[in-house]
């Protein structure tokens, strides 16, 4: 014990020490964050690995810091090291350490309320991540709060700066009115949620898709090409915009179709409900038990023209099972004899 006290009676000795044992504690952390994760999340191995991608950087650095900080205390030569700045004596590694963890507890923060919100908003498969306008907001209102714990701190007088980032403000936001109108247009996406990550909509007969993220900006639009459209936020405001993953993703498609003046409609009705059903009960994607409708329309100028009217789990779905339907729909036309006609025009002559 005698030896173990001269040993440690020695402030460098003290210092590794402490040091070692914040690695030590580190390494420790990591084996905890992970145990309570699993915990968390269950058998969700995806949503885990994202929770320690985002969390475990943070707090390895918050648990690091702090250590440290304890083990140079230890030391003298830091221990007696002052400085002087508007007649405030402080110790110069205190004010050090106290901004480097303030602002890891900002960094954490935020990753705390990126994973939350991960967790609330239910969005499709893969995409895991919430509108990135709310993420920026976030995080730049815990930092500007870091700042200002900061100047507290050191008891510097804030007025000034709070004054000068007003007048900042007016003028940038003269000069950035475009992209203000675009922000403002993003926060009104978020609050009002006519759309939100993961829906599939659609903005015209060319422009469909799945909504990717929400920015500061822009949206993104990931196309079925699987290319990504990226459409300004007051453009996309001021757009209609048919969403169809609200209120469920489950929705009907109407397929067109005409028959010959000659065709018996009761005929054509059982043979065109059938394959209907069939469909409707084998086709991947589809609601077995919806029962398909057909309704007569119009007497065309070719045709008696009708629609089928189905019913698909989810829109991406209703292009398979529109291909599926016509398929089988013609190729029992053409055995039943049922005629889809050309376009024709009667022309009648009068003689003289």
């Amino acid at each position: 014990m005698a030896i173990l006290d001269e040993i440690f009676a020695n402030e460098y000795t003290r210092f590794f020490v402490l040091f070692v044992l914040t690695i030590i504690i580190v390494i420790l952390s990591y084996l905890i964050l992970k145990f309570i994760v699993n915990r968390l999340t269950g058998r969700k191995k995806s949503y885990s690995e994202f929770i320690m991608k985002k969390l475990a950087k943070p707090v390895f650095l918050f648990v690091f810091f702090i250590g440290l900080y304890s083990s140079i205390k230890n030391l003298s030569v830091f221990n007696n090291y002052e400085m002087e700045i508007g007649g405030n004596i402080f110790n110069a590694i205190d004010g050090f350490f106290f901004i480097i963890i303030v602002l890891i507890s900002a960094f954490l923060f935020s990753r705390i309320i990126t994973v939350m919100m991960i967790g609330l908003v239910k969005v499709k498969k893969d995409i895991q991540r919430a509108p990135g306008l709310i993420h920026k907001l976030i995080s730049f209102i815990i930092y500007i709060i870091a700042i200002f714990v900061i100047l507290g701190y050191f008891k510097l007088d804030i007025t000034p700066m709070i004054a000068g980032v007003g007048l900042g403000a007016l003028a940038i936001g003269l000069a950035l009115q475009s992209t203000l109108s675009n922000f403002f247009a993003g926060v009104h996406l978020l609050s009002d949620k006519p759309i939100n990550v993961g829906d599939f909509i659609e903005l015209d007969e060319k422009t469909t898709g799945t909504v990717e993220d929400i920015g500061w900006r822009s949206t993104r639009i990931r196309m079925l090409t699987d290319n990504l459209l990226i459409i300004p936020n007051a453009k996309l405001s001021e757009s209609n915009i048919i969403n169809y993953s609200m209120p469920k993703q489950d929705l009907s498609i109407w397929v067109p179709c005409g028959v010959a003046y000659e065709s018996d409609l009761k005929k054509v009705e059982k043979i065109t409900l059938d394959i209907a059903k069939k469909i409707q009960k084998n086709t991947e994607g589809a609601v077995k038990d919806f029962e398909p409708l057909l309704r007569y329309r119009e007497f065309g100028d070719s045709n008696i023209n009708f629609i089928t009217i189905l019913r698909v789990e989810k829109p991406m779905y209703r292009y398979s099972v529109r291909n599926e339907f016509i398929k089988e729909l013609k190729e029992r036309y053409d055995k039943e004899k049922v005629e889809i006609s050309w376009p024709i025009r009667k022309i009648y002559t009068i003689k003289k």
